[in-house]
Order: C-alpha cells, then sequence, then structure tokens
C-alpha cells in the first residue's frame, strides 16, 4: 500500500478503520505513552492541535506500549488520562506495536518513508513524530525529545 490514508488502523475503540478522513490534511502522526518521561508532551500536541485545526491539520495519536512498558493501560484508561490531564481533543487511536514483527502497516510506512537517525528504521522510544504533507508525502521524523512547539514552523510551511 502506497498510499498512507488507505492503510488500516484500529481505532481506539478496537474496529478497523483507515485515515481518509484526513486525506488532504497536514497530519502529525505520534506514538504515545501515558507514563512516559515525554508524557507532558501531550500539552504541546493538543496546542498544535488547538491552533492549527482549523487551517487543515490534525494530530493523530498512536499509543504504545513498546518502550518500558510506558502505556500499560486499555483503550478507555488512555483516553480518560489523556482527557483529564491534557485536556486531549486530538483522535486516540488503538494501542499498537511500532516496531518487530507486529508493526502496525501505518508505522512499517511512516519508518521506511522517513528513517532516523543514521539511516535506522526502528523507533527508539515514545514520542517519536511524523509530520505528513497535504499530499500525504511524509515530510519529516522527528525524535521523542523534540518538542511539539518546536514543530510550529514546519507545520506553517505546510499549510
Amino acid at each position: 500500500m502506497s498510499k498512507l490514508t488507505e492503510i488500516p488502523v484500529t481505532a481506539a475503540d478496537g474496529s478497523e478503520t483507515d485515515l481518509s478522513a484526513f486525506s488532504g490534511q497536514v497530519l502529525l502522526i505520534v506514538n504515545t505513552a501515558s507514563q512516559c518521561g515525554f508524557t507532558p508532551q501531550y500539552a504541546g500536541l493538543e496546542a498544535l492541535h488547538r491552533q492549527y485545526k482549523d487551517r487543515g491539520f490534525e494530530v493523530l495519536g498512536f499509543p504504545c506500549n513498546q518502550f518500558g512498558e510506558q502505556e500499560p493501560g486499555d483503550a478507555d484508561e488512555i483516553a480518560t488520562f489523556c482527557s483529564r490531564t491534557y485536556d486531549v481533543t486530538f483522535p486516540i487511536y488503538g494501542k499498537i506495536d511500532v516496531n518487530g514483527d507486529k508493526a502496525a502497516p501505518l508505522f512499517q510506512y511512516l519508518k521506511a518513508e522517513q528513517k532516523g537517525l543514521l539511516g535506522t528504521e526502528a523507533i527508539k522510544w515514545n514520542f517519536t513524530k511524523f509530520l505528513i504533507a497535504r499530499s500525504g508525502a511524509v515530510f519529516e521524523r522527528y525524535a521523542p525529545q523534540t518538542k511539539p512547539e518546536d514543530l510550529a514552523k514546519d507545520i506553517e510551511g505546510l499549510l
């Protein structure tokens, strides 16, 4: 599958869907976790979402428990945490793997399209971010320590 919006993803309720609802939008796709040192980035991600959503921008969160088991909750617990703690309004999908044999097709695609440091594909930790252009092309991959607010210039350039 070469078109990002056609890649199957799992919704928070466990149903299979895709990202076709976001065709033509600028997307920031992030593997998230609720018990990580980078978890406070939810606030910055939500700020970006609110700042740019009316201009065709969307943040999409994909919880992952592969790094230090920092996302142990089920979908309801994750949604409640995100909403209560960070007032998250952007979509949070079903928990996935981002590396290994069971890596979600979306993250297989993202990693192949935009490699990490020294050309590696593997996701190194929670809150790795992928910025997607309106065309569906993977514009950039950002390390977990890159703060959401540091992406504003790139987002504005794509809007």
